[in-house]
C-alpha cells in the first residue's frame, strides 16, 4: 500500500480489526519512510447492478454519489457518519440480494428516501423535494402529511 502522504511504497500494518458485521477489515498502517499513520478499509468487491437512468442510459453504481446525495440532504442535521455508512450498507445489501443486473434510478432513489426517512425526517423532506421534482406546494404538503 502506497503512503498517501509521501508516496513511499513500503508501509507496515500496525493494527487490524474486523467490523462488527465482519464484512469490512480496518487496517492501521505506518509508512516506513515518513513514519505517518493512516487507515485503510478492505471489503469484498461484489458486482453491483448497473443503474438505468430515466433517459435509458446505463451507468455503474457509484457509492460516492449515494454518499454525496445523503450528506447534502443531511447537512447540519444531528446524524453521524456511522449512521450514513450503515444506511448505505443497507441500501447496497438490498441491491445485492435483489439479484438484478440492472436497477432503475427511481428504485435506487426510493431506497435512499426510505433510509433518510428512517434516520432523519428533515433530510427525507429535503431529498424528496429535489428527487420528486414537485410541481406545486400541494404535492410538497402531501409528503409532509405522510410523515
Amino acid at each position: 500500500m502506497r503512503c498517501p502522504f509521501c508516496g513511499h511504497a513500503d508501509t507496515q500494518v500496525v493494527e487490524t480489526r474486523a467490523s462488527d458485521e465482519g464484512d469490512v477489515i480496518r487496517r492501521r498502517r505506518r509508512c516506513t519512510d515518513c513514519d505517518k499513520r493512516f487507515t485503510t478499509y478492505e471489503r469484498a468487491e461484489i458486482a453491483m447492478p448497473s443503474v438505468v437512468k430515466k433517459d435509458g442510459s446505463r451507468v455503474d453504481y457509484d457509492r460516492q454519489k449515494i454518499r454525496a446525495s445523503m450528506t447534502l440532504a443531511l447537512r447540519k442535521r444531528p446524524v453521524t457518519i456511522e449512521q450514513i455508512d450503515s444506511s448505505i450498507e443497507r441500501i447496497e445489501e438490498k441491491l445485492r440480494t435483489s439479484g438484478l443486473k440492472e436497477v432503475p434510478s427511481t428504485k435506487l432513489g426510493g431506497l435512499v428516501m426510505r433510509e433518510l426517512k428512517r434516520i432523519d425526517k428533515v433530510a427525507y423532506v429535503r431529498f424528496a423535494s429535489v428527487y420528486r421534482s414537485f410541481e406545486d406546494v400541494a404535492e410538497f404538503g402531501e409528503l409532509i402529511r405522510d410523515i
